[in-house]
């Protein structure tokens, strides 16, 4: 059994659609992004950067004590080479997933996190930040469509990079992105939301979001995570 721990988030999305895809056994211990539980002395054992997601493998492969993983793209990983899924075993298919998922977490997670941010929930508006953010975030939209023309998936099959990019092109509506100037990821993302698998680990918490939005008006779509 894994422990998932976690809040329904881009970055926390990612890890319950891979356990999904993946078929393997898990349990979701909720963490409150909007209370601040990710920096209660509990989760820091399991995640130091203070972030979601994180996981508890209580049966990991080596028969030892249970594996902790914080860093969503690290966790990605640890299942892939869990289950044997996703992640293709020969140098140069390894290598193309691996840049793509290494592209998601440092390019196209954290600056749609930047731009939701400043666009959505900074307290001052500061229009020369979203500017900015807004610029990056049509600039990464433009290089995934164009490594995806011609292509069903970002890596030939379907890989853990498409599951980490996939979350994040979610949140297009929220930060008013119009998915028509890029036809090879509307194509892509639509094609996707077809997975049943992809589709239960999307829905994982989402009463927890309800919640959080019924008693605090907002949730964070990025920024809290990894």
């Amino acid at each position: 059994m894994i422990d998932l721990h976690y809040w329904p988030t881009p970055n926390g999305w990612k890890i319950a659609i891979a356990l999904e895809e993946m078929e393997l056994p898990y349990r979701v211990v909720p963490v409150d992004i909007g209370r601040g539980a990710q920096f209660g002395d509990a989760f820091r054992a399991i995640s130091p950067n203070g972030r979601i997601p994180a996981i508890v493998d209580h049966d990991p492969d080596d028969g030892g004590p249970p594996v902790s993983v914080f860093e969503s793209g690290a966790i990605l990983v640890y299942l892939a080479e869990k289950s044997g899924r996703f992640l293709p075993p020969d140098p140069r298919g390894r290598t193309d997933v691996l840049q793509w998922l290494m592209w998601q977490m440092g390019g196209l997670g954290p600056m749609l996190g930047q731009h939701g941010h400043f666009k959505l929930y900074a307290k001052d508006q500061i229009p020369y930040a979203i500017a900015r953010y807004r610029a990056e975030a049509e600039r990464l939209y433009g290089v995934l469509d164009l490594r995806l023309a011609g292509r069903e998936h970002l890596c030939g099959a379907y890989s853990i990079a498409d599951m980490a990019c996939w979350p994040w092109i979610v949140t297009y509506k929220m930060q008013e992105i119009d998915l028509g100037a890029f036809p090879n990821v509307r194509r892509w993302y639509d094609s996707l939301k077809q997975r049943p698998a992809l589709r239960r680990g999307y829905e994982v918490g989402r009463e927890l979001r309800g919640a959080a939005l019924n008693s605090r008006g907002s949730i964070p779509s990025g920024g809290a995570g990894a």
